[in-house]
């Protein structure tokens, strides 16, 4: 058992096999630990989630390597039970089909035989909500591709590693795509979303072969809904949208306690900018937010409200109804009549505004937050031109407080071509890198490209970092502000809607007091990563030589 930094506020276990990772999770989540957030199992792994102000890293080792020794005594592959058998029809039409059969030295026809012919184990979720790893089954041993693809289709049967899955959603990727089905793995208007959960077994039918068999249960309606509700009445106070901008979207603290179903957090891109804007209009911190990019957003009041903005530097700009029109200081609540209008101009610095309405937004929660992610696709969608949204109801008039003018200063924030420092703390793979890579990794600038989203940003370095392992990662938890580092050396930094798992090793993760500012980096800004003094000196000393 190995313990590896995987952030400030997060610990890597690496064990020998997904037997002995299953049962050190079973017995975390038996014996709970002081501290402990959020525990995320993959193939060798668990990512362990804690608050370090609770629990110190060395107490919370000594009492993992506890529970682990016990538990891998008493680890046993027959101790997971069969459960539930659900079949997957496959149309056996990958793009990636013959370069498989070539890699494994059999022929297409005897790939697609295999696949199809035993059933895989739900091992555990990841990735995003409705993508569960599937071990057993044909046993491949397949690469990732060398560099993810931007968009796989949502259906596309996949192998990566030992593993095989099914993208609920199009999304990022680079497992090997074999095939494709029309079974949707998530979909929230089902009494159970996820169709295939840990612990079930998948059979793989060949669609396509003559006679095929396939038994799929029922859908069952349910109420839930991305939707923002309808406005109810016209005497009902609202926010018209009369231009969204280029996105905006509804965003809290995050969808937290969800890794079983392959849900990460998601919540507002920046936290402190989310926190500012509810205490200029006195709400609770965590009431959901608008969270918009780049500006350009008008919004038409219908009743009296209140509202504040924060985050990026913006003019703000309000028209009463009768056509005369002002500026507005950013670092406070503007209240507006009926018919007046708000507008966020273009952002002169930084990327997200996140505005806030006294008394909340009249948005449905989904799985329990009012957060959109936009990998998994949960939460309300993003708002159109013309929607109207009810304000001002959502929380109990005991919950709200006096508005606070400014509610504190916020940090300057980046420009377009600017160069911007991050603190970042190595690991947990950094030793699958060269000292070199190492070197370059703080070395040189990155620029932040434009196939950057809330997923993550994809950088650009003029030197890519040169791995010293070449073999394959086994899938294991991810944190927001991991850097993965795909075969094409040129590093990935997650933010608020990453994957829960990955395939690529991580060389570092960003401090947590860095995240807020990433949310704000602009494309074309250069990134100079700096290692600070590890959170986890006392790790290594124990992951070498202590209990485990």
């Amino acid at each position: 058992m190995r313990f590896l930094p995987a952030s400030d506020q997060a610990l890597l276990v690496e064990l020998d096999d997904l037997a002995q990772t299953m049962a050190l999770y079973r017995a975390a989540l038996a014996q709970p630990i002081a501290g402990v957030q959020e525990l995320i199992p993959a193939a060798r792994t668990v990512l362990v989630h804690y608050a370090p102000w609770q629990v110190r890293t060395p107490e919370l080792i000594r009492a993992l390597a506890r529970l682990g020794a016990q538990a891998l005594r008493d680890c046993d592959a027959a101790h997971a039970s069969l459960g539930r058998v659900v079949d997957i029809p496959v149309h056996y039409t990958g793009e990636d089909l013959p370069d498989v059969a070539q890699l494994l030295g059999l022929s297409v026809a005897e790939v697609i035989a295999r696949h199809s012919g035993q059933p895989y184990d739900a091992a555990f979720a990841g990735f995003a909500p409705g993508f569960v790893y599937l071990s057993g089954g044909a046993n491949f041993q397949v690469p990732r591709r060398t560099s993810p693809r931007t968009r796989v289709p949502a259906g596309s049967v996949a192998l990566g590693g030992n593993f095989s899955a099914v993208y609920p959603s199009a999304s990022p990727g680079g497992w090997q795509l074999i095939g494709v089905t029309e079974v949707p793995m998530w979909d929230l208007a089902r009494a159970e979303p996820a169709y295939i959960q840990p612990g079930f077994r998948v059979q793989f039918v060949d669609a396509d072969r003559q006679g095929a068999q396939v038994f799929l249960p029922a859908a069952t309606q349910s109420s839930a809904s991305n939707q923002p509700p309808a406005l109810d009445a016209p005497a009902q106070t609202a926010i018209e949208f009369v231009s969204p901008g280029l996105q905006s979207i509804f965003q809290d603290s995050g969808r937290h306690g969800m890794s079983g179903l392959g849900i990460s957090a998601s919540g507002a891109m920046d936290q402190g900018a989310m926190r500012q804007a509810n205490r200029r209009v006195g709400n609770p911190v965590h009431t959901p937010v608008l969270e918009n990019v780049l500006g350009q957003l008008v919004l038409r009041a219908h009743g009296v409200c209140t509202l504040a903005v924060s985050g990026a530097q913006v003019a703000l700009r309000v028209r009463s109804a009768d056509g005369h029109s002002w500026e507005v200081p950013g670092d406070q609540a503007v209240a507006l009549d009926d018919g007046d209008t708000l507008q966020l101009g273009a952002v002169q610095a930084g990327v997200r505004c996140y505005v806030a309405v006294r008394g909340g937004w009249g948005v449905t929660p989904v799985l329990g937050s009012c957060a959109t992610d936009t990998l998994a696709l949960v939460g309300p969608q993003a708002v159109q031109a013309g929607q109207r949204v009810v304000v001002g109801q959502a929380l109990p008039a005991q919950q709200l407080r006096a508005v606070e003018p400014g509610a504190g200063a916020r940090p300057n924030l980046p420009r377009t071509g600017e160069t911007v420092t991050l603190d970042v703390v190595l690991g947990p793979r950094t030793d699958w890198f060269t000292a070199q890579a190492l070197q370059t990794l703080t070395g040189q600038t990155w620029r932040v490209t434009p196939q950057s989203n809330r997923i993550g940003m994809r950088l650009e370095g003029a030197q890519p970092l040169e791995r010293r392992n070449p073999a394959e990662l086994p899938s294991e938890g991810t944190v927001v502000g991991a850097i993965q580092v795909p075969i094409s050396g040129q590093p990935v930094l997650f933010l608020a809607d990453h994957p829960l798992t990955g395939g690529y090793p991580v060389v570092a993760s960003l401090a947590s007091y860095h995240l807020d500012l990433a949310a704000q980096i602009p494309v074309d800004c250069r990134i100079q990563f700096r290692v600070v003094a590890p959170f986890f000196e006392e790790v290594h000393g124990l992951a070498e030589g202590g209990p485990a």
